[in-house]
């Protein structure tokens, strides 16, 4: 009953277009961003901001880039955490081999060599697909790790890979505290989010859902297979890179190439499986999935009134977490974002269904 579009005209063509055509959806998204840039950065601790808010805006900005690749484009790709990683490496040598360089450019142009490695691992997808491509792009994982730890020229000739920054500001201002660091990464996720949902909307989108449904028709009605597919992994790894440059620029502060390891590469997966393929909000379900649910299996022992030992602790929460995964892929293979979807369904009929 309250989330009814009946009356709702839409008398022309931009109007027909929006990204959020009801009135209730622009309003609630409203309230969210205000909530997300004002309420929240006065009243959420800086542990909350450190630990747990700038952690799930960094992984849902990466696990935006490979929903657009996987969900969109049904192409597989186990070699995220590798793009990640050439992001932070190739915006810490542009940070410190150029004298003044802007933060914000030192990111972008990380994303932008992640691109070139995307589209270089990428190519093989003309050729395979599934499996084989997913065997692939994990060689990605391999040669990048294999290359920030023997090259030093990558690490600033450092022996152990390890790299760090500090003084981090954005035209005179400091990128400090845990406040600063988490409205400087949710600014990073709003712009890319909005240029993703207008991607996936434009012509380059409807061709990459088009490979992903059938790539023999799509090639039939005059999609190049090589440019949609290509073009996916260049958009994706450019977001993948910009989002592991936030991760060890923003989130860590000094990095080696074990913060980037193949666990991290499954871990975003996971969260586009869980959330939703093709869907810019599953990418944002399934990293809140992520990153919560094992600080509420932690906690939910002390809240019910018992003690157990951190070890068992450990265990259960991985055993948890794994079944809950499972449970989700079987009740609702389709995600998280399937099923608030199906949630306004229902509250377009609340509370009168006949």
């Amino acid at each position: 009953m309250f989330y009814r579009e009946n009356g709702q005209f839409k008398s022309s063509y931009r109007a027909d277009q929006q990204i959020l055509p009801i009135t209730q959806d622009r309003i609630a998204m409203l309230v969210l961003l205000l909530a997300a840039f004002v309420v929240v950065p006065l009243g959420v601790s800086d542990y909350w901001m450190r630990a747990i808010l700038t952690p799930f805006l960094i992984l849902s900005l990466a696990a935006l880039g490979l929903n657009i690749l996987v969900g969109y484009c049904g192409q597989i790709s186990l070699g995220t955490g590798a793009f990640m990683a050439v992001g932070a490496y190739a915006a810490y040598n542009f940070q410190v081999r150029i004298d003044g360089m802007p933060l914000i450019a030192s990111l972008l142009l990380g994303g932008l060599c992640a691109t070139v490695i995307g589209v270089l691992f990428g190519i093989p997808s003309l050729r395979i697909k599934g499996l084989y491509l997913a065997v692939a792009t994990l060689a990605a994982q391999f040669f990048t790790d294999w290359a920030f730890l023997r090259i030093q020229w990558f690490t600033n000739n450092s022996s152990s890979g390890s790299v760090s920054v500090a003084g981090l500001n954005v035209f005179g201002v400091p990128i400090e505290s845990p406040v600063q660091k988490y409205l400087f990464c949710l600014i990073f996720v709003v712009v890319f989010a909005l240029l993703a949902k207008n991607l996936v909307r434009s012509a380059i989108g409807r061709e990459w859902m088009a490979m992903r449904d059938m790539d023999v028709a799509a090639a039939v009605i005059g999609i190049r297979p090589v440019y949609a597919k290509l073009t996916a992994f260049a958009v994706s790894s450019f977001i993948v890179g910009v989002a592991g440059a936030l991760w060890g620029f923003i989130h860590l502060g000094a990095w080696e190439p074990a913060a980037f390891s193949i666990d991290r590469s499954f871990q975003l997966l996971f969260m586009v499986i869980i959330g939703g393929l093709g869907s810019i909000m599953g990418s944002f379900f399934g990293a809140a999935f992520i990153v919560l649910l094992p600080l509420f299996l932690n906690q939910l022992p002390g809240w019910l009134g018992f003690s157990i030992s951190t070890a068992l602790a450990s265990h259960l929460e991985t055993m948890i977490f794994g079944a809950l995964i499972v449970f989700f892929l079987i009740v609702e293979p389709h995600g998280l974002a399937r099923l608030w979807s199906t949630a306004k369904e229902k509250l377009r009929l609340w509370p009168f269904p006949h």
